[in-house]
C-alpha cells in the first residue's frame, strides 16, 4: 500500500487548507472507488448547492485537524 498522507504538518496556512482538500478528495476516492461512477455523479452534486455546502463542510473539518497538528500555525511563545 502506498502511503498517500506522511504528516499532517505543513509550512503555511496555504499548504494545510491544499492538504485538507486532499483529504477530503481522497475519502471521496475511498467512499466510490469507481472513477466512472464518481464521473457520472458529478454533474448531480455539482449543481446541488446542498452537497457543495457539505463538501465545504468536510474540508472545513480537514482544516480544524490539520490547523491543530500545526499548533494553529503558531510558534509558542
Amino acid at each position: 500500500m502506498t502511503t498517500w498522507l506522511a504528516t499532517l504538518k505543513t509550512g503555511t496556512p496555504e499548504e494545510g487548507y491544499a492538504l485538507a482538500v486532499k483529504m477530503a478528495r481522497a475519502a471521496v476516492k475511498m467512499t466510490q472507488p469507481d472513477a466512472g461512477v464518481r464521473d457520472r455523479l458529478r454533474p448531480e452534486y455539482a449543481a446541488d448547492a446542498n452537497a457543495l455546502i457539505a463538501s465545504s463542510q468536510v474540508v472545513a473539518t480537514h482544516v480544524a485537524t490539520v490547523a491543530a497538528a500545526n499548533n494553529y500555525w503558531r510558534e509558542a511563545t
